[in-house]
């Protein structure tokens, strides 16, 4: 069994209805539920490490900065 690397902008509707029947023959429908379970809390980890690091806070910093600088653009520019 080969494996193709997709770069993430191209998954289409045809692709994404291949992974989800390969993952019920690989795991059979009773078992996609835990999956989705475990890749939830996976997910819900990485992004209370994420917001707790200092690199999540610096992230937020940023963000904060960019939105600033936008607003003062937008009321600065002439329509």
């Amino acid at each position: 069994m080969s494996f193709v690397l997709l770069p993430l902008g191209i998954l289409g509707g045809q692709e994404i209805i291949l992974i989800v029947l390969a993952v019920l023959l690989l795991f059979g429908g009773r078992k996609i539920p835990e999956l989705m379970k475990g890749l939830g809390k996976g997910i819900k980890e990485f992004k209370k490490a994420t917001s707790d690091s200092e690199v999540g806070k610096d992230l937020k910093d940023i963000k904060k900065e960019i939105n600033s600088v936008s607003d003062n653009i937008k009321d600065s520019s002439p329509l």
